[in-house]
């Protein structure tokens, strides 16, 4: 049987074969070039730290939509003898073994970081490339994007193929969003590998076996780097210095915000806004779904649903609300149809190998498609949005960008220009989305001159740097409560610090009690957007009764608290690339508490806070607490750290902890970031044992005046063995929107106040007497002590 098998193989040309034995080694500045037996290889460091690595049968010219520039090699000792060549720098020997050709990589400990699989190492299989590595007994594996399982990968397979995956469960693979970047902790190391080809491509992390890990490609060669830091943190700094960065969104984008497929007519948008307004709930976005267009058109207005757009824009604006509207990619074949003529006469869609336009039914019918890899397009895409910015639009939600289509199969010989590098398909489909995001970004933040809110569906690593992501068409459950938190700390592990999911379920209803918890839990998501799909009741927060509205009232309120917290976090994540939210595997990786199924969900949003995500039935909730020392948000309490406690989770107490030493602005409550949230910013400083940095920033929220230092940026150092707090002064051009800074002490004795810049300091009183959930005044929850809170008034 064994036998025949084989001769079958044979005789379909299917036998998988390797590089094989190295024939020549050439190198030019920094770039070395390995011929085969069977392939080429070209090796180079781009960083002591940054290996990059590309094989095919023949290489030819490299094209990257995720990288943000081309890197050049370094140059490195290369020590050459007659079986291996071994290339040195300051951090890294990377070993290239010739017969047959392997690549080991060590730290300069002499540690192996990564290493082919000797026998397998890189093997083609018919068309398909795959790198076989050794797998080690401790390894685990986390990122690889939106990707759902656990937060450990190990033991799954998975496939980057973007696509629409309606109700997908925690086990449905692929989803909408490919980003081939995963993270390798083991024997107190790490590294990452970012695989650049836009194909579909699959990651085995010892799935059905226990030897090898592995990633392939089903077409074109095998691009990847290979990142080592001695921290998950190094690592995703290097991958956003590779990838790109997420700029700095509009603040207002941060607030909460609302939507439904769909709101209409005009006079329920209103009534929806108004309804906030009078409850006295925070709100700054308001989504259009399809139903505002004329007949699903893009860049239309349904004239019987909004007759005055423009009017009714203008009204929501004057309450502080923008608006964001749904733009899908599919042009209606519809003649006298303004997208369409110009698309068709300017020859931007898609097309067939013959020259004729693809085509594919979405929800106008029978659809063309812009080819977004086209320079050309996109720009003629950005400048179609001129009506709506005109109009008052704010917000472009880029939707069924996989592409979705009807049948869910777009064909694979369709041609994509690819910016003057022709492919198909097979590597223009996971770019599709990523590309329309890139097109509508660089038109609309032209057009506004201002920062836009764009929101996309699919994409590609680098995504991070045109869009913000949703993680798709999610249900109403716990699980995928639970789910979409571990999706966005996982996108954040691999770039995407902007992502949310859809707060309350867009598939069927939600109980009560699951779309209160969901709310308490999105409070502390970088994008916070409650969603509900068509035909299922009401999802606002009024939608549930009364005890529901009250708490995600009081979380929404807290949310608008945390903004300048929230903000100086993406300050520092446009700089860096640290995510806002940090699964506790990037902190603390190799302790194996974090990757327990009961703790893998709990993350620090932002540096110093600590969520423990619950069930919507849960009343109690075990945690555990990472090393250090930690404050209850709720009460003060202090515990240890490096233990499991217990602690009480009704549905209006999400357990928050905050970590000792912190220092965490604040401010008043607002309806919407347009409001002026008063002059007083509160720091609030958690006692601790050791020194801490924080770095707030503030800037007018819109334009883009920071690039020229029009900002307000200050360290503000805690030195818990010293006791002792510093302002640094500002080192921006702009001044601080708030005049004084109230500095609120949580766990220091009374008897023993912390200095202030090296002078002593005298508390204030602070009146704190309200009880949760009714009041929702931050100084009213914490019960600080009068001698506890001191004033400071800026020069």
């Amino acid at each position: 049987m064994v036998l025949l098998l084989c001769s079958t193989i044979s005789v379909f040309g299917q036998t998988p074969f390797t590089l094989g034995n190295v024939k020549s080694h050439s190198e030019e500045k920094g770039m070395h070039l390995f011929k085969t037996e069977n392939g080429e290889m070209e090796l180079s460091l781009i960083q002591s730290d940054i290996v990059h690595i590309r094989i095919d049968k023949k290489l030819e010219e490299n094209f990257s939509y995720s990288l943000v520039k081309n890197f050049e090699a370094i140059s490195a000792q290369a020590n050459d003898s007659e079986n291996q060549i071994i290339i040195s720098t300051s951090s890294l020997d990377v070993t290239v073994n010739k017969n047959p050709l392997y690549i080991s990589v060590k730290n300069k400990d002499g540690k192996t970081i990564i290493a082919d699989d000797p026998k397998f190492n890189t093997t083609w299989n018919g068309t398909e490339l795959t790198s076989y590595h050794t797998i080690f007994d401790d390894e685990k594996f986390i990122g690889l994007g939106e990707k759902t399982g656990n937060l450990n990968r190990r033991g799954n397979a998975y496939t980057n193929w973007n696509t629409d995956a309606f109700g997908y469960t925690d086990k449905t693979d692929p989803i909408y969003v490919s980003i081939p970047f995963y993270i390798g902790i083991h024997d107190s190391l790490c590294y990452g590998v970012f695989l650049d080809n836009s194909s579909k491509s699959n990651f085995n992390f010892g799935a059905s076996n226990t030897r090898f890990s592995s990633f392939s490609v089903e077409s074109g060669e095998l691009d990847y780097y290979i990142i080592y830091d001695k921290n998950v943190e190094g690592i995703i700094e290097k991958y956003t210095m590779l990838t790109g960065r997420t700029p700095l969104p509009a603040l207002w984008s941060l607030g909460f915000q609302q939507c439904r497929w769909s709101y209409f007519p005009d006079s329920e948008v209103l009534n929806i806004a108004k309804t906030f307004r009078e409850k006295e709930i925070p709100l700054d976005v308001l989504y259009l779904d399809i139903h505002y267009m004329e007949g699903y058109k893009v860049f239309t207005w349904d004239k019987n649903r909004f007759p005055e757009p423009k009017k009714m824009l203008d009204e929501l604006k004057s309450m502080g609300i923008k608006t964001t509207v749904i733009i899908d990619p599919g042009i209606k074949v519809e003649k006298n149809y303004f997208a369409y003529e110009q698309g068709k006469s300017l020859q931007h869609f898609l097309k067939y190998p013959d020259g004729t336009f693809a085509e594919a039914g979405v929800w106008p019918g029978l659809c063309h498609f812009p080819d977004f890899t086209n320079d050309a397009a996109r720009k003629w895409w950005g400048q179609s949005f001129k009506g709506l910015v005109n109009d008052g639009v704010a917000g472009f939600w880029n939707d069924m960008n996989e592409p979705a289509t009807w049948g869910q199969s777009f064909p694979s010989n369709i041609i994509f220009d690819f910016d003057g590098h022709p492919t198909t398909t097979i590597n223009g489909r996971n770019m599709f989305g990523m590309q329309m995001a890139r097109a509508t970004y660089e038109g609309t933040k032209q057009l506004l001159n201002k920062r836009p809110l764009v929101l996309t569906r699919a994409g590609f690593a680098g995504i991070q740097r045109y869009s913000a992501v949703w993680t798709g068409d999610n249900t109403a459950s716990d699980a995928h409560m639970m789910l979409g938190v571990r999706l966005v700390n996982s996108l954040g592990l691999s770039g995407v610090a902007n992502c949310g999911v859809d707060v309350g379920g867009f598939n069927e209803d939600a109980s009560a009690a699951l779309y209160t918890r969901w709310m308490t839990i999105g409070t502390f998501t970088p994008f916070f957007r409650a969603h509900k799909m068509i035909n299922m009741k009401a999802s606002e927060p009024w939608s549930y009764g009364e005890e529901t509205e009250a708490i995600a009232k009081y979380y929404i309120h807290l949310r608008y608290r945390l903004l300048p917290y929230l903000y100086s976090a993406f300050y520092e994540n446009s700089l860096t690339g640290i995510p806002v939210n940090r699964s506790l595997a990037m902190m603390y990786p190799h302790s194996d508490m974090v990757y327990k199924e009961q703790y893998q969900n709990e993350f620090l949003f932002g540096k110093n806070i600590l969520i423990a995500p619950v069930t919507s039935d849960a009343k109690m909730a075990k945690v555990y607490l990472t090393k250090g020392e930690w404050y209850d948000f709720h009460n003060d309490k202090k515990y240890a750290g490096e233990q499991e406690i217990l602690v009480e989770a009704p549905l209006y107490r999400l357990p928050i902890f905050i970590k000792a030493g912190s220092i965490i602005p604040m401010q008043p409550a607002v309806m919407s970031c347009d409001e002026n949230p008063g002059d007083t910013l509160y720091i609030h400083i958690y006692k601790g044992s050791e020194m801490n940095t924080y770095v707030y920033y503030e800037d007018d929220g819109v334009s883009y005046a920071f690039e020229n230092a029009a900002y307000f940026l200050e360290e503000i150092t805690y030195d818990g063995a010293k006791n002792n707090i510093n302002f640094s002064g500002n080192k921006g051009k702009l001044n601080s929107k708030f005049k004084v800074r109230q500095i609120v002490l949580h766990g220091f004795d009374p008897k023993s106040l912390p200095t202030l810049n090296g002078k002593k300091t005298k508390g204030h009183s602070s009146k704190s007497t309200a009880i949760f959930p009714e009041h929702i005044y931050w100084n009213e929850l914490y019960y600080a002590p009068k001698e506890m809170v001191q004033t400071i008034v800026l020069d």
